[in-house]
């Protein structure tokens, strides 16, 4: 009985390395389809594996299969990650909600925040990114589909957050990130997106540094593509459903 359990317990971790190798394949499938499809650049689209509830032993699995980028929402559990591989090819994205009483760690171990809505917020990121590091990269994040559950900034503030942000230099502000409400309709998901694209030409005008704009997840990465993202979130197509 004892060897049938440890069979099981093996063939299980067996599965899950296949199963996580062949999700990112087919995930990377899917941008590349949407980058034809919607005559986008090939590789102009970054995948960015949202790893939150998931132990470090599935993203040992990502590391492997060629991912280096990686996103969490929840300070705590991630920072216990990032020292566990201590990897300087790894790249650390927060896009959880941020309170300043979590910046300095997110200054000090991300290279890049993308849920700035507040000028606080900011401030406290750029006075306590240690001067050895680059930049923190940041996304300013917008309340595209005006929901009271979201956060983010209403788009008639995005001109004043950007120009007071653009005055740190410790940040540097790359684009703007959004959450849109859900959605299954593939049109119906574009618009959120179509206005969050016109928000960040308008400021590039301004600010012809931006590069960036992250939006889109496992359900509407096409829509998002269609409409422009540089970088989509993804993480259940990745790891499967979390466990909270």
């Amino acid at each position: 009985m004892k060897n049938t359990r440890k069979n099981t317990s093996k063939n299980a971790e067996i599965s899950t390395e296949k199963n996580i190798s062949v999700a990112l394949a087919q995930i990377r499938q899917r941008i590349s389809a949407a980058e034809r499809r919607f005559n986008r650049a090939p590789n102009s689209v970054q995948l960015l594996a949202v790893s939150k509830t998931k132990p470090v032993t599935a993203i040992q699995i990502a590391i492997e299969a060629g991912q280096c980028c990686f996103a969490e929402n929840y300070l705590q559990e991630a920072v216990k990650k990032i020292m566990y591989f201590k990897n300087p090819q790894l790249i650390w994205h927060f896009i959880g909600s941020i309170q300043s009483n979590k910046t300095r760690d997110i200054a000090q171990l991300f290279q890049w925040a993308h849920t700035i809505d507040r000028i606080k917020i900011a401030r406290r990121l750029n006075e306590q990114r240690p001067d050895h590091l680059p930049p923190l990269n940041i996304c300013l994040q917008i309340n595209i589909s005006g929901e009271n559950s979201k956060s983010g900034i209403a788009p008639d503030e995005l001109i004043q957050l950007a120009n007071d942000c653009s005055s740190l230099a410790n940040i540097k502000i790359r684009g703007l990130m959004a959450m849109p409400a859900q959605d299954s309709d593939l049109e119906r998901q574009r618009i959120p997106f179509r206005e969050l694209k016109r928000l960040f030409t308008e400021l590039q005008s301004t600010h012809p540094e931006l590069d960036t704009l992250s939006m889109g997840t496992t359900n509407d990465l096409e829509a998002a593509i269609a409409e422009g993202a540089t970088i989509v979130r993804i993480g259940t197509a990745i790891f499967g459903s979390r466990n909270y």
